[in-house]
């Protein structure tokens, strides 16, 4: 893929982010993509669906499965707002997935790299390419001003 290509995905990524900044979620957006074609995207519903695993990257996995009708997503590439944290990292590398394109890190509690890096874990079966910083600015902008908002409120 070209450096176009990743700031288009990592584009409709931040769609998705600003879809769940509207509907009250934290605001993280996902796509897969496969043969440079879009075959998932999602944002964060833990509130809306009252489910801790509803991340943007868990309902992006498990729409890529569903639209490849395989689990192994072998061949797709996750593109993501936030770096992912343990538990969708995990599915990352389950998934078997190519490789993460991830715009802002999180040092608290990222698992690519951040506070522990689960994709490039040797011990486990598969590990997953990553980049980070695609889009940086406007992927940690949109988490600053809702957690902003969310601190000002009463």
């Amino acid at each position: 893929m070209t450096e176009d290509q990743d700031h288009h995905f990592m584009g409709e990524a931040l769609r998705q982010a600003k879809k769940a900044f509207a509907a009250d979620e934290v605001p993280v957006g996902a796509v897969v993509v496969f043969e440079n074609q879009i075959i998932a995207k999602a944002y964060n519903q833990v509130e809306l669906l009252k489910d801790a695993t509803a991340h943007a990257e868990m309902i992006a996995i498990t729409q890529a499965a569903a639209a490849l009708g395989n689990w192994r997503l072998t061949g797709c590439d996750l593109y993501v707002t936030k770096e992912p944290c343990p538990m969708c990292a995990g599915a990352m590398v389950l998934s078997r997935l190519r490789k993460v394109f991830y715009g802002a890190p999180d040092a608290k509690s990222g698992a690519a790299g951040g506070w522990i890096n689960l994709l490039n874990e040797t011990r486990l079966n598969h590990r997953c390419e990553t980049a980070q910083g695609l889009r940086q600015d406007e992927c940690a902008g949109l988490l600053v001003e809702f957690f902003k908002a969310k601190r000002a409120l009463p």
